[in-house]
């Protein structure tokens, strides 16, 4: 079986789970075609596997403008049924106004360009992450090739703009949704009638099994650490003011910020202005094996953010058996449960984050017993092999059995 990954920009730093997910489902036995609308700057290639998978990656604009007249005439013969279908389903789901209709132009010359080289390369299914553009152009090449397409729903931005991206149009046409967490999938039920319900499945993104990291006490500050983009959503302002609060009552901390993004230079600015500017680094990216290094030798992950789905971060920091503190946002109380396996505390709450980290930075025996159950807890649930094969089974057949549209509820940890 062949299979078409689509994204809109492919590979980005931030998107390992992707990269991973690809690998997986390689080793699954399916050969894939990697696609993106547009290549991602020099910015995101951190390590020899974004080159790798950049270099395996066809790029639709990257199509010459000259071609495009030729590439819509040919789409045109090859059925001009399926043409005109396509084009009165890109007028259907524009967005409004000028600027709305002229993206879905470009979409819809995306959308051709992809359904030729889909074509060319005898694709069996279409496969896009994220519902926002790039899923347009699925849709849309769908509609043109007669290839059957199926996308993965992340959240939550999609979820604050649903009708203006068509999400319930998606989910209709699509062969199957597959969501990253219960949250996502009580989402898509709101936006799609109950006949689809079915075909909304739940297929997490995974993460590999990793070295254990040391949670033992160690003589110098406790080293916090927080992977992610930098961008208003990841609630950084608050671990701030929650890190210089710890810091002026006396406890010794370093945190890490691995990433980058719009908010990197507020953020420098407002260490200085708290005075914690010495007790903070700014990492930038780092590719994957950068990462698990700094997961290594950190000693609490903290991700406070104001909206999620279910983070590949606070994944990967638990597969290492590092202890997490996080929000009780979109679908992180699926993974992380407050007590049990990490801590949950309320999204916007410095004086609640200073408390989750101030009481894991006093108790190394604490740290490594939520680190050992996070582990067995991703482990169990969030294996990236484990859901490639979930994945692989509804691209070959989307209405495959399976015990019901929930997966089962995890076990009770134990005391």
């Amino acid at each position: 079986m062949k299979v078409a990954y689509l994204t809109g920009e492919y590979p980005r730093a931030t998107d390992t789970f992707i990269q991973r997910e690809i690998l997986a489902v390689e080793r699954c036995g399916v050969d894939v075609e990697r696609f993106a609308v547009r290549r991602p700057g020099d910015e995101h290639m951190v390590g020899e596997r974004q080159r790798s998978e950049r270099d395996l990656t066809t790029y639709l604009l990257e199509q010459p403008s000259s071609s495009y007249a030729g590439v819509l005439a040919r789409a045109f013969r090859r059925s001009p049924r399926r043409f005109l279908g396509a084009l009165r389903l890109a007028v259907r789901t524009r967005r409004l106004g000028p600027r709305g209709a002229a993206k879905q132009g470009a979409y819809f010359v995306e959308a051709a360009v992809l359904a030729e080289l889909m074509a060319e390369r005898d694709v069996d299914h279409l496969h896009n992450h994220f519902a926002d553009s790039s899923c347009t152009v699925a849709m849309l090449a769908s509609e043109l090739s007669g290839t059957t397409y199926s996308f993965t729903l992340h959240g939550p931005a999609i979820f604050f703009e649903p009708n203006e991206w068509h999400l319930g149009t998606k989910l209709e046409t699509a062969a199957f949704c597959a969501t990253i967490s219960n949250f996502a999938r009580s989402q898509a039920c709101l936006f799609s009638p109950s006949e689809v319900w079915p075909r909304i499945r739940i297929v997490h993104c995974g993460v590999d099994e990793a070295e254990p990291a040391d949670t033992t006490a160690s003589d110098g500050p406790c080293q916090l650490l927080f992977v992610g983009r930098l961008d208003a959503v990841k609630g950084v302002v608050v671990l701030f003011d929650a890190v210089a609060s710890l810091i002026a009552a006396g406890n010794d901390l370093h945190l890490t910020l691995v990433g980058d993004g719009p908010q990197r230079s507020e953020l420098e600015r407002r260490s200085v202005e708290l005075g914690i500017a010495s007790s903070v680094t700014f990492a930038g990216y780092r590719n994957q094996e950068q990462v698990q290094q700094h997961l290594r030798e950190s000693d609490v992950f903290v991700l406070p953010s104001f909206a999620e789905g279910v983070p590949v971060s606070l994944m990967e920091a638990m597969a290492m058996s590092l202890p997490v503190v996080a929000t009780n946002v979109g679908g992180v109380t699926e993974l992380v449960r407050d007590g049990r396996n990490g801590k949950v505390v309320a999204p916007g709450d410095a004086v609640a984050l200073e408390a989750a980290i101030a009481e894991l930075a006093a108790d190394p025996d604490l740290r490594r017993r939520l680190g050992e159950v996070g582990c067995a807890t991703v482990r169990a649930d969030f294996d990236s092999l484990t859901e490639a094969r979930r994945l692989v089974t509804l691209f070959g057949d989307p209405a495959s059995p399976s015990p019901g549209m929930v997966r089962p509820t995890p076990a009770p940890l134990a005391d």
